[in-house]
């Protein structure tokens, strides 16, 4: 199996890591999930002039959409992990997958101003990291377990 396709099963891997551990978090505190997801549908459908239909449909899609941009963050950064490790290249795993699935989803949203982190506080920053933590995790053992078996 390629670096890519490694790198895109490993990312899917994390990425149901990275959910796991965020609903986990929701049901031991009985928090909400986040909307930034759906905002960012909805802000970006919106500028590309696009309808998502009436009422309780449009609403249904931007929560799907939601959380398929998700699903795609976690295994396109699972795909660039791939290419760059294909290359004889090595990065400190873990560590550095989290932070980029957190950019790669959180960036976005801070660019069109659906959130600030400088807000966010202590609790927010731990349901942020842990779960993007768990995503590196997953996904960085996924990738080696992939391609010590090829």
């Amino acid at each position: 199996m390629n670096g890519p396709l490694s790198g895109a099963l490993a990312g899917a891997a994390g990425t149901a890591a990275l959910n796991a551990v965020t609903y986990a978090d929701m049901a031991l505190r009985g928090r909400s999930g986040s909307q930034v997801p759906e905002q960012m549908v909805e802000k970006t459908t919106e500028r590309a002039g696009v309808s998502l239909g009436e009422d309780e449909t449009a609403d249904n899609r931007r929560q799907a959409l939601g959380a398929l941009l998700g699903f795609g963050v976690g295994i396109g950064v699972g795909v660039a992990y791939g290419l760059i490790r294909s290359r004889g290249r090595t990065l400190p795993d873990a560590l550095a997958l989290g932070a980029a699935a957190s950019v790669a989803s959180e960036g976005p949203a801070v660019a069109l101003g659906l959130t600030d982190p400088r807000t966010w506080g202590a609790a927010g920053w731990v349901s942020d990291v842990v779960p993007h933590l768990a995503y590196g995790v997953v996904t960085a053992a996924t990738y080696r377990g992939l391609r010590a078996n090829r």
